[in-house]
């Protein structure tokens, strides 16, 4: 099988590695941002939150991983793969935050009810 090379420019995957670079510190300050936020938020909602931002921020930072590594990739079939590890990985990490939230909720259904009792 023969390799399909990607013909881009340097100057354009310079230009998507420091788009994707500017994008990542956005998101981080608005991460930090959020998370300072929900911190002033009391009871079991602030944890539930507090989860979701986490889990949300992992996959903002997985997705950056996977945009630079295909800034990087040089062959048609090298992203061919890149891409396919990436959806793996999502669908993966989707069913542990599913099983992770299911978790923070039943917790703090746990706690409303032992707090009425």
């Amino acid at each position: 099988m023969t390799q399909t090379k990607l013909e881009v420019p340097a100057e354009l995957r310079d230009l998507a590695e420091k788009t994707i670079a500017q994008a990542e510190r956005a998101f981080e300050m608005f991460f930090d941002a959020a998370g300072k936020s929900i911190s002033t938020v009391p009871g079991p909602a602030a944890d539930m939150s507090k989860q979701a931002l986490t889990l949300t921020e992992q996959n903002i930072k997985t997705a950056f991983e996977h945009a630079r590594k295909l800034v990087h990739a040089t062959e048609l079939e090298e992203a061919m793969r890149i891409q396919s590890e990436f959806l793996r990985s999502q669908f993966t990490n989707a069913g542990e935050h599913m099983k992770t939230i299911t978790s923070v909720i039943m917790s703090a259904a746990t706690k409303a009810t032992e707090n009425k009792s």
